[in-house]
């Protein structure tokens, strides 16, 4: 072979990759050009538009007008050189060079994306202005279709205006957080300044923010701001836009600097504020458009009457005594048939003048206690043939988490040896709850979970008892919108509904969303009504009294945190019994409401009658939506018979266990007119075993149950002491 031979090769080889190359070329441009010949038509009138949102509650009453009610557009003379180096620092470098795309900057991020497996953008800042204008943020909705309208837009965007307009129109676009819309906004109602009047520190926050304009919200969650002005300076010092010493003085200025307090001009009730946040979230979700920068119509699940009940509740002394006006509470309630979420209030006195800030009432930063057995232990047992009657046996006997040596303690350190399944669950007892999740096995219990719209990153044996996790994320752990939606499913026959806030969008082309859950099947029905029926003991009999109504059919729990013995050590010093969490879980046939109570501050503990509130918030609220509307009580499904006050399984053994343990207890009627006045009666009751004989199925009623001689008010459930994840 000469080199001739070898020079022929060659060039076949260009010749092939050329081709191939052109091909390529071909085929996307082609693609490119039959997408963009799609796209929306370019229009000043959409950049500058001043576009609002309405929002509706359920009876299609207008109750808030987002969008329009703070906005003052800047001109571009007004817009100060720093401003514009901030933005271009933080948002794109070669702003100045490119036509709209920055082939470079798609490059980095598919090279990026491909050593992270995931998924970075590499829009231009004309790109993110046409997106904020046109388009669903949804990375569903990133498709190819979409992208080459984006791209295609922008280059035409930029052959039609300056670079020194599209900047304008991206700083009067932009949502700020708090109602805010635009820079020049912004610079108003946070400093009381124009823009041009503005520090470098405080023009780099307000560049930095409408990547996550409510993350970075420097009045309530100015760590996150701070760190992300910095960022921003970070990048203006490495562009050149900076010197040392400006730098320097910059980053060294508190994120405080400047901030005036904000002025309450919301358009909408404040009792609104914790659900519209909602609302927005929820859109973006199942939509991919921010309904703060995108117009539309939304029509939302929300009963005002309910809610402005609930912020009654919650603000004023009428129904329920706090302890003090830094008591904290949050609380969901949803429609048991459906999922809607009716109402929905994360915190007490809430700041007037503070947009979609934090909302407690969605959070899982807190333990929600023993309000976790009865859908992490106690359901999936049943559900998975483990126990088979209400009246199971169980042991209530010193006991170590599985495969370690820590011991599980009851919330008064004592045990009761022989006890059923009911009296377990009424009386909150830590060790069979425990014992009954090393019995379902951690994976069953995670699946079982799932299905009710709760997770965990990693399942410990300490979940039986808490809802913490491994991990700082809202998707993981329990909070009130989840333990309402999960309760739910007992009311309503087993079926779990998604919590849903929205209800139909109607969109600024005039087509229509409606948005529902069709629910899916999370237990048995006959597992749920078995769960009910022992958790109507809770209120009647057990540690639920303060939530208990004689003419209302109802089910519940309640749940107490602790503290490690450290922290009582470090920081807590108090000789009483104390705790961090107080929760009450209740639900009707109709209604399901979580309510977590606490202190924003963890470490202040709750002491005393504190213990009470959650428990009347929930009945506070629960005889309201009753009143006039009793839903009624549960019927029992097929494949269930009753004995005495116990439920069985038809497959259930019927002959009883004589050698079950005999205890004298205490029976404790709630009295009907106050629910802290009750009578007692002595009486010996043996803990009837889980194979009851088959006699009249309808025989007695459920309820009749025992109490023993240790207080019970207030009752908590998790005992302070240091275990494993708690």
């Amino acid at each position: 072979m000469n080199k001739q031979f070898f020079l022929r090769i060659a060039k076949y080889l260009g010749i092939g990759f050329l081709t191939i190359f052109l091909t390529i070329v071909l085929i996307g441009g082609s693609i490119f050009l039959f997408y963009a010949v799609q796209a929306p038509e370019l229009s000043e009138t959409k950049l500058v538009a001043t576009t609002s949102s309405k929002i509706y509650d359920s009876k299609n009453e207008l109750v808030a007008d987002l969008g329009a009610e703070r906005r003052v557009n800047a001109q571009s003379n007004e817009i100060p050189t720093d401003l514009v180096n901030a933005i271009v620092s933080i948002e794109d470098h070669r702003f100045f060079s490119h036509r709209g795309i920055d082939s470079i900057r798609i490059f980095g991020a598919f090279l990026r994306n491909l050593r992270s497996n995931g998924l970075q953008g590499g829009s231009t800042l004309t790109q993110q202005l046409i997106k904020l204008t046109y388009f669903s943020t949804s990375s569903a909705d990133q498709t190819i279709a979409r992208k080459a309208q984006e791209a295609w837009l922008a280059i035409q965007l930029e052959r039609t205006a300056t670079k020194q307009e599209i900047l304008t129109y991206y700083i009067n676009k932009v949502y700020m957080s708090n109602g805010n819309y635009g820079m020049q906004t912004a610079a108003q109602n946070y400093y009381g300044k124009d823009l041009k009047d503005l520090s470098i520190p405080q023009l780099a926050l307000l560049a930095g923010m409408p990547q996550a304009p409510n993350q970075y919200d420097p009045y309530s969650h100015p760590e996150e701001a701070q760190q992300r002005r910095n960022l921003v300076l970070s990048e203006m010092q490495r562009q050149g836009y900076l010197s040392s010493e400006q730098y320097e003085t910059a980053i060294n200025t508190p994120i405080t600097d400047g901030l005036q307090s904000l002025k309450g001009s919301n358009s909408y009730p404040q009792y609104l504020d914790n659900y519209l946040k909602e609302v927005i979230d929820q859109v973006e979700q199942e939509t991919g458009y921010n309904l703060l920068t995108t117009g539309m119509d939304i029509y939302t699940n929300v009963d005002q009457d309910v809610q402005k009940k609930l912020w009654d509740i919650y603000n004023t002394d009428e129904y329920v005594h706090y302890p003090d006006d830094d008591f904290q509470a949050a609380s969901t309630i949803v429609d048991v048939t459906n999922g809607k979420v009716i109402a929905q209030l994360g915190s007490r006195h809430q700041a007037s003048n503070v947009s979609f800030g934090l909302n407690q009432a969605v959070e899982t930063n807190r333990d929600w206690g023993s309000t976790m057995k009865p859908i992490t232990d106690y359901a999936p047992a049943l559900e998975y043939g483990i126990y088979d009657s209400t009246a199971y046996m169980l042991k209530d006997v010193p006991y170590n988490f599985p495969g370690t040596n820590d011991p599980v303690l009851n919330w008064d350190r004592s045990y009761f040896g022989n006890i059923t399944l009911q009296y377990a669950i009424q009386q909150s007892r830590n060790v069979p709850a425990v014992e009954t999740l090393e019995k379902v096995g951690l994976d069953r219990a995670k699946t079982f979970l799932n299905g009710l719209g709760i997770d965990y990153p990693t399942m410990l044996y300490v979940n039986a008892i808490s809802s913490n996790t491994t991990e700082s994320n809202k998707h993981y752990g329990a909070s009130s919108e989840k333990m309402a939606a999960a309760y739910a499913a007992f009311a309503n026959g087993g079926i779990y509904h998604k919590p849903m806030y929205i209800n139909k969008i109607v969109f600024s082309d005039g087509s229509e969303k409606e948005f529902s859950d069709t629910g899916t099947r999370a237990m048995k029905e006959t597992t749920a009504y078995m769960m009910t029926e022992m958790m109507k003991t809770v209120l009647a009999y057990g540690t639920g009294r303060g939530a208990y109504l004689p003419w209302l059919p109802q089910a519940g729990k309640t749940g107490t945190s602790n503290y490690t013995d450290d922290e009582i050590e470090k920081y807590i010093k108090n000789t009483g019994y104390v705790a961090p969490d107080e929760m009450f879980v209740g639900y009707t046939r109709k209604y399901s409401m979580a309510v977590w109570t606490g202190y924003s501050n963890r470490l202040t503990p709750i002491v005393g009658d504190g213990f009470l509130v959650a428990a009347k918030v929930y009945r506070s609220m629960i005889s309201y939506l009753s009143e006039d509307d009793q839903p009624g009580d549960w019927t029992m499904p097929d494949g269930l018979f009753r004995n005495g006050e116990f439920v069985f399984q038809n497959s259930a053994k019927n002959t009883w266990n004589n050698s079950a343990t005999q205890q004298t207890q205490t029976v404790e009627t709630p009295s009907t007119t106050a629910e802290s006045s009750t009578t007692q009666a002595s009486t010996t009751v043996g803990q009837q075993p889980h194979n009851a004989p088959a006699t009249d199925p309808n025989q007695g009623q459920a309820g009749q149950a025992v109490q023993p001689t240790q207080p019970v008010q207030p009752t908590p459930q998790n005992p302070q002491v240091q275990q494993p994840q708690q």
